[in-house]
């Protein structure tokens, strides 16, 4: 009879699952600023979970975060059959997935479209990101034999997107991977300025477009690329595969969206920063040689709190040695230097990731700004694909997260998620299993572990 029940209670489960897994580590303040992570999913720390995601994918290559929702793009993703005249077409629909960005919890995926249909295009949204006012774009992977690429902002209600421009590469013509946007996509509140570097060449390529127009431009005084002749190390005399660009805010209200200082991360250089003219403004070739992230690498990202000037880069990819897809925490030097900074903190301070995700290299970063109890507070998304997303706070009174990382009630196997699984083990436990403690299966805190346990985990699911 016993078993009777609870096979019937499991049978009242439905696919509920509760986010609540930090990385467990403990990150020590630091000029009075302290960090927390609020949760994380990831390779490590639930192996048992991220893998299962439609967002671990080899085509899920780049993330953002804006407004507390992040922003998964997959190229790719999912199968549709679209009617035609001559004959059915099965298409592979892109897909961007949601996640809350407190939480984790998963939100309503957006299926893609372009003009009412399905959007397939090969790795159509390899890059996506969030310009300065708010606008969510999307950029494909543009071929070496691509001489123009279309440029997308997209719906975040809907899942639509509406083509910004069509950027054309000039003369010279480079495979693009990865773009960049600086102020605002749709030229109503600003100027907005596009850059992709080129692939395996010294090429960047940057399209402006000014408040109010409608037509972009080359963003070189009127060139749409620039040839880069100046490296860090100075061996390198070209970006390798999937190379990234950042371009910085200005200082003042008339440079603030102008991207004349930016970051080229180039796969085997570390982040080395430029200027317009192409000129070299600041690489690693001052930083302490611990600072150095290993090669194969591409992410960086500047912020401020306190007014202090901080970077986020990457380290290493999911083979770093002993530090896998992590990112370092940096106050920067005076002058905003590389040479002078800081090391705060290493996010994750164990690891993020552990398995190739088949060349991709690129590890997206975003950071967003609020205040807690007076208090300016950053919130920080790591995102390495297929091996893991977190999201860390930062500030001088943050707390919760990764402070003292508590047991999530009803998590009976420890994998990080409250769903039919947890159900299954505390049955099996009933049932004379010695594999899961009574700490974690009295589920109603009385004492015992018996059936009501059961209906209180079921509950517990339901809510």
């Amino acid at each position: 009879m016993k078993k009777f029940l609870l096979v019937a209670a499991l049978a009242l489960i439905t696919a509920v699952s509760v986010m609540a897994k930090t990385d467990g580590q403990t990150y020590e303040p630091v000029n009075d600023l302290k960090l927390v992570n609020l949760w994380i999913q990831d390779r490590v720390h639930t192996p048992d979970v991220f893998p299962k995601k439609d967002y671990c994918n080899t085509r899920a290559r780049t993330a953002v975060m804006t407004n507390g929702v992040i922003y998964i793009a997959r190229s790719e993703a999912k199968q549709v059959v679209v009617e035609k005249a001559t004959g059915n077409d099965t298409l592979q629909q892109a897909v961007v997935y949601r996640l809350d960005a407190k939480t984790g919890e998963e939100l309503t995926p957006l299926d893609v479209t372009l003009n009412g249909q399905p959007f397939a295009d090969f790795l159509g949204i390899n890059s996506i990101g969030v310009d300065n006012f708010g606008h969510v774009w999307v950029g494909p992977y543009s071929s070496e034999k691509s001489a123009s690429t279309p440029f997308y902002q997209l719906n975040i209600e809907t899942g639509e997107l509406t083509v910004v421009a069509t950027l054309e590469k000039g003369d010279r013509i480079a495979r693009i991977d990865y773009w960049d946007v600086m102020g605002d996509i749709t030229r109503e509140n600003a100027e907005c300025n596009i850059m992709a570097p080129g692939s395996q060449s010294e090429l960047v390529y940057r399209w402006h477009a000014d408040q109010g127009s409608d037509t972009f431009e080359g963003g070189f005084e009127g060139d749409i690329y620039l040839a880069i002749t100046a490296f860090y190390p100075e061996t390198v005399t070209q970006w390798s595969y999937a190379p990234y660009v950042r371009m910085c805010l200005g200082t003042t209200e008339d440079d603030m969206y102008m991207g004349e200082l930016f970051y080229v991360d180039g796969f085997n250089s570390a982040p080395i920063l430029y200027d317009v003219t192409g000129s070299l403004i600041d690489s690693f070739e001052n930083v302490d040689s611990s600072l150095f992230p290993e090669a194969g690498t591409n992410g960086v990202a500047e912020f401020n709190i306190d007014g202090r000037n901080f970077v986020l880069y990457s380290i290493a990819q999911y083979s770093g040695n002993g530090h896998g897809c992590q990112a370092n925490i940096c106050e920067m030097g005076e002058g905003m230097s590389l040479g002078g900074m800081t090391k705060y903190w290493q996010i994750p301070a164990d690891s993020l990731g552990k398995i190739s995700d088949a060349g991709n290299r690129v590890h997206s970063f975003n950071v967003e700004y609020s205040q807690e109890n007076g208090e300016e507070v950053v919130t920080m998304l790591t995102f390495k694909g297929y091996n893991g997303l977190a999201v860390y706070k930062m500030g001088k009174g943050v707390s919760g997260g990764g402070d003292e990382p508590q047991p999530l009630v009803g998590d009976v196997n420890g994998d990080g998620v409250v769903n039919v699984s947890d159900v299954t083990a505390l049955v099996n436990r009933i049932l004379g299993d010695p594999t899961y403690s009574d700490t974690v299966c009295d589920i109603n805190a009385d004492g015992v572990v018996n059936v009501s346990d059961v209906t209180a985990l079921v509950n517990l699911i339901l809510v």
